[in-house]
């Protein structure tokens, strides 16, 4: 029955979906709790104080949750309503022939933009098992694309990773995910220290591949999405440490093009119980509860 009711919305025009989603975006806004307050004090961090912000950032995450559907069983559809100016940052990047390694913040439709990328050929897409028994036949209903493989969050997954790279091929994988199994430093987001993941960075060293950030910026009016990149210059930074540092300021600079559409309320700032000892926090840290 939920696979059938996911089918049914993806035949809904992506107008409604995206409009039904900011209205219940919304309207769980306006409910006071830890969702709201999240949203507001990790969008306060960035500097973004203002209350419309949050609520239209509450409205840009509903509209991401409802294309989903859209996005995985309409894909030509959607795929017709993407694309962008900065093709040939990809393009070169990939006749260069040692590989690429896509990083996608969860900011905008990050669904489209793994779809988008196919188009240059086999990505390989890194994800973490859904915890629950329904959502698990819909999730693996949608993997199901040409060029576009999914291989767990774990030891094999990164040795598929590797093994992509080192044939030329392009990975992608989401850069601001909290790390588990303590793989993880303690660096600056928007001025607030958050445990920032290193295997990106261990893998672009390794690999001597190129590392490009990317998002689909929703468009108004259903009309679809641009997708961005912002390539890192070169030489790479010599450390894990220094290049997740370097991602992590891509990042900001990527998520300050459109900032209402990145998931504020995203629980980035979590402290895992294998996380190491937090440093002190940069003077320029404003944040409250989280």
């Amino acid at each position: 029955m939920p696979l059938f009711l996911v089918r049914l919305l993806a035949a809904l025009p992506l107008s409604w979906l995206q409009a039904i989603g900011r209205l219940l975006g919304t309207v769980v806004y306006l409910f006071p709790g830890r969702y709201r307050r999240r949203l507001r004090t990790h969008a306060a961090q960035a500097g973004y104080t203002d209350p419309a912000f949050g609520r239209r950032a509450a409205a840009e995450s509903g509209a991401m949750i409802l294309e989903i559907p859209k996005v995985w069983w309409r894909t030509p559809q959607c795929l017709a309503l993407t694309g962008g100016d900065q093709e040939s940052v990809v393009r070169e990047a990939l006749a260069e022939g040692r590989g690429v390694l896509y990083l996608t913040p969860h900011l905008g439709c990050f669904e489209i933009t793994a779809r988008h990328l196919t188009q240059y050929g086999p990505l390989t897409v890194m994800f973490r098992p859904s915890r629950s028994p329904v959502l698990d036949p819909i999730v693996e209903s949608a993997r199901d694309m040409h060029n576009l493989r999914a291989v767990p969050a774990n030891r094999n997954g990164v040795r598929e990773f590797v093994r992509a790279l080192k044939r030329g091929e392009a990975v992608g994988m989401l850069p601001d995910q909290v790390p588990r199994e303590g793989d993880g430093v303690w660096l600056p987001f928007f001025g607030r220290y958050a445990l920032t993941m290193t295997l990106a960075a261990r893998l672009a060293l390794q690999t001597g591949v190129a590392v490009i950030l990317t998002a689909g910026e929703r468009l108004p009016g259903g009309r679809g999405w641009r997708i961005h990149y912002l390539r890192l210059a070169e030489p790479l930074p010599a450390t894990p440490e220094a290049l997740a540092a370097a991602i992590n300021q891509a990042m900001e600079a990527l998520i300050r093009r459109f900032p209402e559409q990145y998931l504020w309320s995203y629980n980035r700032y979590k402290i895992p119980d294998d996380a190491p000892p937090m440093p002190e926090e940069p003077a320029s840290a404003t944040h409250g509860p989280a």
